[in-house]
């Protein structure tokens, strides 16, 4: 099929149209779809019911919760952007209703195109169902030869951190949300254990689930990193000073008291199925094995040490 005009229902679908340089064939993106600078340009077809930049993490989840048990959708569909995209492609999601555009958006959008464009989901819960999405997208695209490129250069960086030996491998907890606790689930537990960590808790390719404190200081992990999902690394440092600074069973881990909690850009590096999670490796890697992998440099403001 020569796809001419596409939609991206999906933030992690547009920054690889970037990479595959066809950035002139996107006529529509969702409110989320930040990068790169230029996708910010493009018309939005998708925006969120939920104005997260105003509330705490609590009022988050408590909105979220209340939309999806009264069956409300949390994005709408710009029915105007999307008629004047008329998509010969559109991408979207099936990994995660409360992350990007989900289902309905996708039923209503083929409900008012008059033309119905072809469907790619992407669906990914593990690295190399990431890494295969590239493959599947160019072939869509008639991009094979980029698409062997992209990968090349993505799996020689992933090599690099897998070649290196770990004397001391450090137990590992990533919490995808902080107010109610969250697993991080999906790639991270690979994410993981591929930068020289023992993950703890969620496992490989299963979806996030809310977690208690019990199993957190059950766990006893040597290094926490925060991840809120759509978070950055200032705005999780922020939750984490109003919400788990003066936490008495918080400050009892053994990782608080070493000075081993770190904040992550979640929402660049680790939240979506983007292969910018390959930036999360590294990121990773600096922060589980900071002594093997001191040279190694990642983008700024990814990372920071939670005092």
């Amino acid at each position: 099929m020569d796809v001419q005009r596409i939609v991206s229902f999906l933030p992690s679908a547009t920054e690889l149209l970037y990479e595959f340089d066809v950035s002139d064939k996107l006529f529509g993106v969702t409110h989320e779809c930040n990068y790169p600078e230029d996708a910010k340009l493009k018309p939005q077809v998708i925006s969120s019911v939920i104005n997260s930049d105003k509330l705490s993490s609590n009022e988050i989840n408590t909105v979220t919760c209340t939309l999806l048990n009264e069956g409300k959708n949390i994005f709408e569909l710009n029915k105007k952007n999307l008629i004047n995209a008329n998509p010969d492609l559109i991408i979207s999601q099936e990994t995660c209703e409360v992350c990007a555009a989900y289902t309905n958006q996708i039923k209503l959008a083929l409900e008012i195109l008059p033309k119905k464009p072809q469907l790619y989901s992407m669906d990914p819960h593990n690295l190399k169902e990431i890494l295969e999405s590239v493959t599947q997208l160019g072939q869509i695209l008639d991009k094979e030869e980029k698409a062997v490129q992209i990968l090349n250069s993505l799996q020689a960086r992933i090599q690099k951190l897998q070649n290196l030996g770990n004397e001391k491998i450090p137990r590992v907890l990533a919490i995808e949300w902080i107010e109610p606790f969250f697993t991080a689930g999906h790639w991270i537990p690979e994410m993981i254990e591929i930068s020289g960590g023992i993950n703890l808790i969620s496992k490989i390719g299963e979806h996030s689930r809310r977690m208690s404190m019990d199993e957190i200081i059950a766990s006893d992990p040597d290094i926490v990193i925060l991840m809120p999902c759509g978070f950055d690394t200032a705005r999780t440092i922020s939750e984490y000073k109003s919400i788990l600074k003066k936490n008495h069973a918080w400050n009892s881990l053994k990782s608080v008291k070493n000075d081993q909690i770190y904040a992550v850009d979640a929402n660049s590096y680790f939240s979506k199925p983007s292969i910018r999670t390959i930036d999360g490796l590294e990121i990773l890697a600096k922060i589980i094995q900071p002594e093997k992998f001191k040279d190694l440099i990642v983008p700024v403001n990814s990372f920071s040490k939670i005092s």
